[in-house]
């Protein structure tokens, strides 16, 4: 009888050890139902106008919505960019493209973009549009944005938003989405193993 139940409790672990495991990968790989779909960018930027498209097939886009005046995610999240990148050999870093979309498009303008990357590297883009582009990237991104007003600070208004890395091809697949972390681990993982599925 205890034999019996042992053997029964087993299979239900590894069962559900199994179905664990496929979520993760799935949740991992970005293919996770509900998931965002991506799709094509176009939009004026501070290398000219920027699109998904024009990059090489062995490219990737490291995507990150965010915004000049945000106090700490955004210059994080860039900064671990910048790090990973000059971790990579010369001919794995030509083949990562860092993008900051400007979910703050009334005052990011192209200058200011440009100014505020030059601390990242002359290799990061920014780029922005109008307020219906950027919502229409942003929802088929899966990127929540919204405007909190700050009326007793000098810049008047702050961005809340989600703060994921993706990594994306030239054809607007997904293929990672990196949660937002303070380290370089889990975006270094990430392009490694998507830049060698290539």
């Amino acid at each position: 009888m205890v034999t019996r139940r042992w053997r029964y409790l087993v299979v239900v672990g590894v069962v559900l050890l199994a179905a664990i495991g496929l979520l993760a990968h799935q949740w991992w790989n970005g293919k996770g139902e509900g998931e965002p779909e991506g799709g094509p960018i176009v939009l004026p930027s501070t290398q000219g106008e920027f699109a998904l498209s024009r990059l090489d097939e062995d490219q990737l886009a490291v995507i990150f919505f965010g915004y000049t005046w945000c106090p700490d995610v955004c210059p994080m999240s860039l900064a671990v960019v910048r790090q990973v990148r000059q971790q990579l050999p010369a001919e794995r870093r030509e083949r990562v493209v860092p993008v900051m979309i400007s979910v703050d498009p009334e005052r990011d303008t192209l200058a200011r973009l440009e100014e505020y990357l030059a601390s990242f590297g002359e290799d990061f883009i920014g780029a922005t549009g109008s307020i219906e582009q950027i919502e229409e990237i942003a929802e088929r991104y899966g990127v929540v944005w919204r405007k909190v007003e700050a009326p007793e600070s000098a810049m008047e208004y702050t961005v809340d938003h989600t703060a994921s890395l993706y990594l994306v091809d030239r054809h607007g697949e997904i293929h990672r989405r990196v949660l937002h972390s303070p380290t370089p681990g889990p975006l270094k993982a990430a392009l490694d193993e998507a830049l060698d599925a290539m």
